[in-house]
């Protein structure tokens, strides 16, 4: 009898592992089981209370609904607002979110979330003129942390023509605009499977946090300087698997600038992002680009795929970054010009950088580097670079459209950046490291999964994997 209980366990168990597993085989990026906690409703208007500069929202914005803010909402420490998937936000005017508890905004792949301003429409053509795009006119403020936030923990979600002048209750928070902006070195930041279209100055910036970026798209931001991400002080984590296209400086930037005594030094594994056009609305000579390394800051730059940048990947010299504690290689380099080609490796004398050529780099630094060649120093590449080494995308800006502009090309658009079979970029990634994984793993209140690094160069993976915005 005792033996057939045992085998009846066995059994049970075997039974109860196995539905585990598949639940986590067949899980999709970024879905998280939402419970329901004092829904907000969507009739009328989210409006301050009379006197008030803000409204404090706590509880949960509902699956589907679409809700029309008319002032700025307020997410008071100890709070928590969540947004179920398929919720559209719409700001009718430069209103914002602060936060100063806890934001969680889980769309999901079939059902992504929306934070834009209503009846705004997108311009998409090559060679839109930035003055008059509402990409770079900061139509609504943005979700702004404060230095209680918690956590602001955002999936497959669209923030668009966000990164107006911050007012009211969260100009304390912050006075530069931002779309998404974040102040807590203890505190979490998660962007997955997410698009930011449109930004003032850069669309995210960080003074302080521990960050997981995974998988989103970033286009048009920043007017005349910004980043896709602008991380200072003590900030650390994983920046991989983006595309950041026409963004006005670089793509991700990292600084220890302002860091707070006792808090780790900024350190962040920036691996296989895709960074096309980027660095032709910057205003100040010798910036701009694809990936920045600056003061005291270390980290890792590998898989990246770098396309008509303005500068290749700059570790900068004065103030000087952690370059004892920053490796990188394997990137990848394309250029249609030969502004762009003299610049794969930028100049100490043009953007005061230090960037050593590594040998595992495409095109390889001997092809087009002049003999005795040191890092920093000004050359004139080999002109057989020029149009070489096409990464082949499967539809992309390569080599550039016939009467375009470097800086025309700025949004991802009818394009599709995945890799041909054929593309030198298969296969020639470096995998031997792994995320830092500084934010907890979890469906809702973390990150869904710390994406290793891929075996193919860029955002897309032939596998299927990596970037999912197609």
């Amino acid at each position: 009898m005792k033996k057939i209980f045992y085998l009846l366990l066995i059994t049970l168990v075997s039974l109860v592992l196995g539905s585990c597993k598949k639940a986590i085989d067949d899980k999709e990026l970024s879905l998280a089981v939402v419970q329901t906690a004092a829904p907000i409703s969507d009739a009328g208007c989210l409006v301050p209370p009379q006197g008030a500069t803000s409204l404090a929202v706590k509880g949960t914005m509902l699956a589907g609904k679409t809700y029309s803010i008319c002032g700025n909402l307020m997410v008071n420490k100890g709070d928590t607002l969540t947004i179920q998937e398929g919720v559209t936000v719409n700001f009718n005017g430069n209103y914002g979110i602060g936060v100063n508890g806890t934001l969680l905004s889980l769309g999901t792949k079939a059902k992504p979330i929306y934070f834009t301003s209503p009846g705004v429409v997108k311009t998409d053509q090559i060679g839109a003129n930035p003055a008059t795009d509402p990409a770079f006119a900061g139509k609504w403020t943005g979700i702004i942390g404060g230095p209680s936030c918690n956590k602001i923990i955002i999936k497959w979600t669209h923030i668009d023509f966000a990164g107006g002048k911050p007012s009211g209750d969260i100009a304390v928070l912050s006075s530069s605009p931002y779309p998404v902006y974040f102040q807590n070195p203890y505190g979490s930041l998660v962007l997955e499977d997410s698009w930011i279209y449109g930004s003032v100055d850069d669309a995210i910036r960080t003074v302080g946090a521990k960050i997981e970026m995974f998988r989103n798209t970033f286009e048009k931001c920043g007017y005349t300087g910004g980043e896709s991400l602008n991380a200072k002080a003590g900030t650390i984590g994983d920046f991989a698997y983006n595309v950041c296209i026409g963004i006005a400086t670089n793509g991700p930037k990292l600084s220890n600038a302002g860091a707070l005594t006792g808090v780790p030094g900024s350190n962040v594994r920036m691996y296989n992002n895709t960074i096309v056009n980027c660095g032709y609305r910057r205003a100040a000579a010798g910036r701009g680009g694809s990936i920045n390394f600056e003061q005291d800051a270390a980290g890792m730059a590998y898989n990246n795929l770098m396309v008509n940048c303005k500068f290749g990947l700059r570790v900068v010299q004065n103030p000087i970054a952690d370059t004892a504690n920053l490796k990188y290689g394997y990137n990848f380099s394309y250029a249609d010009s030969a502004a762009v080609a003299n610049q794969i490796y930028p100049s100490k004398a043009v953007s005061t950088a230090i960037t050593r050529a590594m040998a595992t780099d495409i095109p390889a630094p001997s092809t087009f580097l002049p003999a005795g060649w040191n890092p920093g120093d000004v050359y004139t590449a080999n002109t057989a670079v020029l149009g070489a080494n096409n990464p082949q995308f499967i539809n992309g800006p390569v080599p550039m459209p016939a009467g375009a502009k470097l800086r025309d090309i700025a949004t991802v658009g009818s394009y599709n950046l995945a890799l041909k079979l054929t593309s030198p970029c298969v296969g020639k990634g470096f995998t031997g490291f792994t995320p830092r994984g500084d934010v907890i793993i979890d469906p809702r209140f973390g990150v869904t999964e710390l994406t290793p690094p891929g075996k193919d160069i860029g955002a897309y993976q032939t596998n299927g994997s990596g970037n999912q915005h197609y």
